[in-house]
């Protein structure tokens, strides 16, 4: 599809931008191609799409279900027991739910982990957003549930291909303590083989760390690198618990983080994310929300928010995180960890594009875009998502979202009932 955007703010500059196929082919004040979709971007500005990094997308369904409870009893108590219950439409109502949100607060990637791998992915493809999508890998320590894991995400990973560009396969072992050496060892080895990306909890909790210290007498980092899973395809998800020489490790590993400040925050893990560390290393790293049982909702802005003055806070410095950098983390940083090609609007790149209104009381007097988007904004400024060439959200109407909303809220209310 060819789309022209006319009079858009970029920045700084009103300009046209005309795209084919998803690919910028031209920026220009003037631009007289003829094109398939014409959008009136006055009073808006272009920038990149977001992309959540930590999701369990189709947790959408537990909402408000569980709140304001101490981390053990949230599990085993609450999540845990609806989880034994899901079906595969309840992950996929759950998941589309999720897309949706997803797309109406400018995010059009998004990384997960979640049950019932297929569901998820054939959501992702009905909303046109791309899911890097791992099934949950548990095993237990038990020997015959890890080759039950490994066969089944050997077939996953050939199914996936039948749902590309929109589903990417990776690996989502779940944590230190609930997967095997033996398990972990094989998606080493697979992972190398197929180049697949590796997608998993680490050192969040202080528990994880007993565990590890308790069973292998190392930290969940110091283990990891012992049997050599870390690589620029390992992708590690909160890190509340990294010390010092936890982090030289990921460093000269060249391992990624994902900061997740909101549901760290509302679960009350103990320790916040060793932003000074973190940065004085160079590790690149971005944003995620967690699912929606644990933070409650899917605005990657406002979790740049929570993660810019996190920063500032922890550190004692209010240069930590500035506006400028936080936005970018959530677009380049975000999709050179996902392998996505330059996030820039640029001619001849092809990134995802959002829209912005400006006709909106936190947009005045529009001194700096970059604060304003980071400090003042939520996902409710954003007005239109392009994702791989397609509108999906135009004047902030994504096509079949009421129906969407009511299937999802009537798998949620037939699953806690069961």
């Amino acid at each position: 599809m060819k789309i022209l955007i006319r009079d858009v703010l970029l920045d700084g500059t009103v300009t046209d931008i005309f795209m084919d196929n998803g690919v910028i082919l031209q920026i220009s004040p003037s631009c007289a191609r003829t094109a398939d979709k014409v959008i009136d971007g006055r009073g808006k500005a272009a920038l990149p799409s977001l992309i959540n990094g930590h999701t369990h997308a189709a947790m959408t369904l537990f909402r408000g279900f569980a709140d304001d409870m101490p981390l053990k009893n949230w599990l085993e108590e609450k999540i845990w027991v609806l989880e034994s219950k899901l079906t595969e439409d309840d992950v996929y109502q759950g998941a589309r739910l999720a897309c949706l949100e997803m797309i109406k607060n400018g995010v059009t990637v998004f990384n997960d982990m979640y049950w019932h791998w297929e569901a998820t992915a054939r959501a992702a493809a009905d909303m046109k957003i791309r899911g890097f999508i791992s099934a949950v890998f548990i095993d237990m320590f038990d020997e015959g549930t890890g080759r039950e894991q490994i066969a089944l995400n050997r077939d996953l990973y050939a199914l996936s291909k039948d749902y590309e560009p929109y589903a990417t396969f990776t690996f989502g072992p779940h944590a230190l303590y609930t997967v095997s050496k033996a398990s972990l060892e094989w998606m080493r080895d697979f992972a190398a083989e197929k180049d697949i990306l590796i997608h998993m909890h680490l050192a969040e909790t202080a528990d994880e760390d007993r565990f590890l210290q308790d069973k292998y007498n190392m930290s969940p980092v110091e283990f990891l690198d012992s049997i050599g899973l870390f690589s620029q395809r390992y992708i590690g998800c909160h890190g509340c618990q990294l010390g010092k020489a936890d982090v030289e490790i990921l460093k000269e590993r060249d391992a990624r983080l994902v900061h997740v400040p909101v549901s760290n925050l509302k679960l009350a893990v103990g320790k916040v994310f060793p932003h000074r560390l973190i940065e004085e290393a160079g590790i690149p790293y971005c944003f995620g929300t967690d699912g929606c049982a644990s933070n409650n909702h899917l605005d990657v802005l406002e979790t740049m928010k929570f993660a810019s003055l996190l920063a500032k806070f922890h550190t004692g410095d209010p240069t930590m995180l500035p506006a400028r950098q936080t936005l970018e983390m959530a677009t380049r940083t975000a999709a050179d960890i996902f392998r996505l090609g330059p996030w820039v609007i640029a001619e001849g790149l092809s990134p995802d594009i959002i829209l912005i209104d400006l006709n909106r009381p936190e947009f005045v007097p529009n001194f700096d875009i970059y604060s304003d988007m980071v400090y003042a904004a939520n996902g409710s400024a954003v007005d239109t998502v392009i994702c791989m060439g397609e509108v999906l959200m135009e004047n902030r109407v994504v096509p079949g979202e009421e129906e969407i909303m009511m299937r999802a809220s009537e798998a949620a209310h037939a699953l806690v009932k069961r």
